[in-house]
């Protein structure tokens, strides 16, 4: 009896609850994680008392007395806005650029340097630059985090198109496709080994350059809540706002780029059931 081409609903609900329970399951690791560092930060209070580092207990209630106030959700959205929109403008011309070097060897010989250029110029010259050209305005944020975190999602793509197994392009030109399906289907699925660590660093360096460049160009959000709690000497204050942009950082790390990941590297967990290999 021959098989049908496409797979039932329950087939296709059940790949995907377990591919969802699979995700949760693996936060374990992370959890943990979090737990060691808990611990080295309560050991570093008690070694060194609130004045140098407010214990986590301490920053947990800081942290509920903003959710408190309606002005620091504020403060809170202005900063997730200006690093995702950010990442997003970096994720779009990253792989663009990085895809069309990857075919083209002689591009990404001549990109190379320009790259590395790019990335030894420190964060701080550009905020320079860009509180010269814009102001303490979203503009000064954004082009600070573009043109820091672009080089990374550009090698990540141009590298992942230019290791790529040409074997299966030409086995899915044999079967009949054409020059966008083997590239969508075949060639751009190839790039997820170094694109999506690739993205995963960008978007942390995203939410790091948007807060400096916020604090030192008094452009508010949540750099301009340091810069208050640096003049107060509000140690406790500063490692709640800390807490938070890392929180704000892991939830859309995790609501974003993993779920993507996981929605296009399926072909990868094929022969590994439950994240072990046969």
């Amino acid at each position: 009896m021959p098989q049908p081409l496409h797979p039932s609903l329950p087939a296709v609900l059940a790949d995907r609850a377990g591919r969802i329970l699979h995700f949760l399951w693996s936060g374990w690791a992370g959890l943990a994680a979090l737990c060691v560092l808990a611990a080295a930060w309560q050991a570093g209070h008690e070694t060194y008392g609130a004045f140098i580092l407010a214990s986590p207990l301490a920053t947990l209630r800081e942290i509920g007395g903003l959710a408190l106030e309606p002005e620091s959700w504020s403060t809170a959205a202005m900063t997730l806005q200006r690093a995702v929109t950010g990442f997003a403008l970096v994720a779009v011309a990253g792989v663009v650029l990085g895809v069309a070097a990857g075919y083209s060897p002689a591009a990404l010989r001549i990109t190379a340097p320009l790259i590395t250029i790019l990335l030894g110029i420190p964060p701080i010259a550009w905020i320079v630059l860009a509180m010269i050209w814009f102001g303490g305005s979203d503009a000064t944020v954004r082009t600070v985090i573009v043109v820091t975190a672009l080089p990374v999602v550009f090698l990540g793509a141009a590298h992942g198109i230019a290791t790529r197994d040409r074997s299966l392009d030409r086995m899915a030109e044999a079967f009949g496709a054409g020059p966008l399906r083997r590239f969508l289907t075949v060639g751009l699925r190839q790039t997820t080994t170094t694109l999506f660590p690739a993205f995963a660093l960008a978007l942390g360096i995203a939410f790091k350059v948007a807060v400096m460049a916020e604090l030192l160009a008094n452009a508010g959000g949540i750099g301009g809540a340091l810069a208050d709690a640096r003049i107060n000497l509000d140690i406790a204050k500063a490692l709640a706002w800390v807490v938070i942009a890392v929180a704000m950082l892991l939830l859309v790390e995790y609501t974003l780029v993993h779920p993507l990941k996981g929605e296009i590297d399926r072909w990868r967990r094929a022969a590994q059931p439950w994240g072990v290999r046969r």
